[in-house]
């Protein structure tokens, strides 16, 4: 059915083209022989083809367009005929007489713009004449296509000032008033069209009407063009007509578009003072009407308006636009009852980027805008839309983009009830672009209030909202998210320890509600921004003014303890064994030796009672090992239990190669270079000594179960050992030691049971070539060195 129709249609065109080709092949024919009789026969019979009512607006406009372009053709016959003397009154009455009314106006049309270029008549006489009779025409399609060719032929006639066809004082009036009254009746042509036909065909026609919307439009665009319409006259007639029309006509499509129209022809500083007329008509249009983005788009136009200069920013404030704007969007929502939330919130994220831009120093307006918002949504619970979502966050975002200052967005006292509306979901999202934020500015948090207030805001990353379950969540999203706080807490500093006590004090009450999946992630950051407020503390003379009451590294180091406990509830014993051997390498600098202590206990009962998997043992006897040998604040007691513990732990573990390794660590914990109390040669002996019984053991195993001696490179690294204890004076390590060793690898390397091993025979080979270059330096390291053969 509706390819027959089309068919039909491109037929009905076919023909109505036809017809009117014929006739203005004959209409050419009498111009050429100036028989104006017969010109205005051939041209009123031409024209007869646009009376036709089988035709869609699309191709209607088709067929007009041919006759439009013949029409000029005529009009420039007409100007000859008068410059040759015939009279144009004369020719003015003579078209009256065609038959039918359409090509008789059509024809009157195009008299009448020559008329008026005559000048025989006043432009206002004329004009009006042809806008009236044009009323004869009722048909919606003709009657448009119509006026829009009136409209057409007169937009370079009218009376404007500095125009030829200028007449008396008011002559800026008619041309207005003309135009008023095409535009007004081609309105109500437009409107009428959606009363034309069946219901069932009302979504074509529709779409019909909103191909023609231009024809309409242009005659808000000629208005704008006329010179003469000064702010007055806008004020007191145009704009007042044009939205009285608006207003009256009830057609959703219509008040859109004409709204929409208003907006985009006339110029900006004349929106800013009528806003009054212009936001007073806003409320009174169709509920059905798009009249967020209608006042989303005039907003935005106003906010490129203050933009442009900074000379306009007064006239903002006198004319009170953003109060005015505040007040017309509540009217606009209370009175479209059903407007879905997503219309709320793109208005006043609209009206928030109008006042940042036009008002970016009154935050109190900004904070206003948020207020209103949270008043209009308050008892409708979170938002589910997730197109108003989004909206949300541009609306939140907005402050942020703004000012580049998270600080300047927490004065404003409305953004976290706002954040209330949204799921857990979108406040995550939110929580994640205030971080961004912050990074991206390098904004730091200087207090210990703007760091709570700042929690509140990004608390849908700190702790669980809505029962969110974990399983639920996005393994590689949380572990976004939870670095993202865990960057966020290195940026809370300030120079006052008493603040940044608070300031720590603060984000451990957050992190410790996040539940035990973020603690891996929030305690370490926490740690060390405490730790470097000890070292901070530590270099100034500890509590100068004896008050108890002050920061003292004591005091931290407390905190501290409770802060690492936590990560036992994970469990996370590794991350908190680091953490321990930090701080007591932090005390240790602050000369605590108790505390420092207290950490070393701490990390060896989490090695003893937590840490089971064998490669995390290794992992932690090696950190253990490498912090005790930093340690210089233990007396001899202290340091000899947790030096005995340490070389146990790593005798005990379970891989032979890793006892080797661990035991030979140890012997570093006996020689220390920059004290000479702790410089035990012998017990530095016994540790290598036992290393190279455990890599016999070892090799003895491999041989047992593979056939094979197994790896020579235990002893390639425990020579190294040997060679660096020799070369710092340990008395002990003697050149025999040494000597024996390498000849006991050399024959282990060539050994026939000893699998080839590439990197352990370039290891030893550089270790010799080590022990050769040695020598050669010469001094007392190459006298030393000068007894070992290789």
């Amino acid at each position: 059915m509706i390819s027959d129709g089309v068919e039909d249609e491109e037929k009905w065109l076919a023909a109505g083209i036809a017809g009117l080709q014929q006739n203005a092949f004959y209409m050419h024919r009498a111009l050429d022989s100036n028989n104006l009789r017969d010109a205005l026969k051939y041209s009123a019979q031409m024209l007869s083809e646009l009376r036709t009512s089988k035709l869609s607006p699309h191709k209607y406009y088709e067929l007009y367009m041919r006759a439009f372009d013949e029409l000029r053709k005529l009009e420039m016959f007409f100007k000859e005929e008068a410059r040759r003397g015939c009279s144009i009154i004369d020719l003015y009455e003579l078209v009256q007489h065609a038959g039918n009314i359409l090509p008789r106006l059509y024809l009157l049309c195009t008299v009448g713009s020559v008329y008026i270029k005559s000048k025989e008549a006043p432009a206002k006489d004329v004009l009006k004449d042809l806008v009236e009779m044009s009323r004869g025409i009722q048909n919606p399609v003709r009657g448009l296509f119509l006026r829009s060719y009136l409209s057409q032929v007169s937009r370079d006639k009218l009376p404007d000032i500095g125009s030829e066809y200028e007449g008396d004082a008011d002559t800026v009036k008619d041309a207005v008033e003309f135009v008023l009254q095409n535009f007004t009746e081609m309105n109500k042509l437009w409107v009428r069209m959606q009363h034309q036909g069946p219901a069932r065909g009302k979504e074509k026609r529709e779409k019909e009407r909103s191909e023609l919307r231009d024809l309409v439009g242009k005659n808000l665009h000629v208005l704008s063009q006329i010179e003469g319409v000064d702010l007055e006259l806008y004020k007191d007639t145009v704009l007042p007509r044009v939205l009285e029309q608006v207003v009256n006509c009830k057609d959703e499509l219509a008040q859109f578009y004409l709204m929409d129209c208003i907006i985009q022809v006339f110029p900006d500083e004349y929106h800013l003072q009528t806003l009054d007329i212009l936001l007073g008509a806003c409320p009174q249009l169709q509920p059905s009407v798009d009249i967020k983005t209608v006042l989303s788009q005039l907003m935005e136009r106003l906010s490129n308006y203050a933009a442009s200069s900074t000379e306009v920013l007064p006239e903002f404030l006198q004319v009170e636009a953003f109060s005015k704007l505040s007040n017309a969007i509540g009217k606009v929502i209370e009175a479209q009852v059903d407007m879905p939330i997503i219309g709320v919130v793109t208005l006043y994220s609209s009206l928030l980027k109008f006042t940042l831009h036009v008002h970016p120093d009154r935050l109190d307006y900004a904070d206003q805008v948020l207020g209103s918002f949270v008043k209009k949504l308050s008892g409708k619970g979170k938002i589910e839309d997730s197109r108003a979502t989004k909206q949300v966050v541009a609306l939140l975002s907005a402050p942020l983009e703004k000012y580049n200052d998270i600080v300047t967005a927490l004065k404003l006292s409305n953004y976290p009830r706002v954040l209330e509306f949204l799921d857990s979901g979108t406040n995550k999202v939110m929580a994640t672009v205030i971080i961004q934020s912050i990074m991206k500015n390098t904004t730091h948090v200087l207090t210990a209030e703007k760091v709570e207030a700042l929690f509140e805001l990004i608390k849908g990353l700190i702790e669980d909202l809505d029962g969110t379950p974990d399983d639920e969540v996005d393994e590689e999203d949380f572990k976004e998210e939870q670095n993202s706080v865990a960057r966020l807490i290195q940026m809370f500093s300030n120079d006052d320890s008493e603040e940044m006590f608070k300031i720590i004090c603060t984000v451990k009450k957050h992190i410790v509600t996040g539940g035990p999946k973020r603690l891996p992630f929030t305690v370490p950051p926490l740690v060390f921004s405490s730790l470097k407020l000890v070292r901070k503390l530590q270099a100034q003379d500890e509590n100068p003014f004896g008050d108890e009451a002050s920061t003292t590294p004591k005091k931290l180091f407390q905190l501290l303890t409770q802060i690492i406990e936590a990560l036992l509830n994970v469990p996370a014993p590794e991350l908190a064994l680091r953490l321990y051997l930090q701080c007591a390498e932090a005390a240790n600098d602050c000369d605590l030796e108790p505390v420092a202590y207290e950490f070393f206990t701490q990390a060896y009962i989490l090695y003893e009672e937590e840490i089971s998997d064998s490669k995390a043992q290794v992992t932690a006897i090696h950190l253990i090992i490498g912090t005790l040998q930093r340690m210089h604040v233990f007396g001899v007691e202290n340091r000899d239990t947790l030096t005995h513990k340490a070389t146990g732990y790593s005798a005990k573990l379970l891989k032979k190669p890793d006892q080797c390794r661990a035991v030979y660590a140890c012997s570093h914990l006996f020689w220390v270079d920059d004290q000479e109390n702790m410089k035990d040669g012998e017990r530095v002996l016994i540790c290598l000594k036992r290393a190279l019984r455990i890599a016999n053991a070892a090799q003895q195993m491999s041989n047992a179960t593979r056939g094979s001696t197994g790896s020579v490179a235990l002893f390639v690294e425990i020579l190294n050992k040997y060679l660096y204890f020799f070369e710092k004076g340990n008395p002990q390590i003697t050149v025999a030691s040494v000597q024996s060793l390498i000849e006991l690898i050399t024959t282990e390397l060539h050994s026939d049971s000893t699998s080839p091993e590439p990197a352990t025979d370039a290891f030893f080979a550089s270790t010799l070539r080590y022990i050769q270059f040695q020598k050669q330096k010469g001094g007392a390291v190459g006298e030393r060195y000068e007894s070992i053969k290789v």
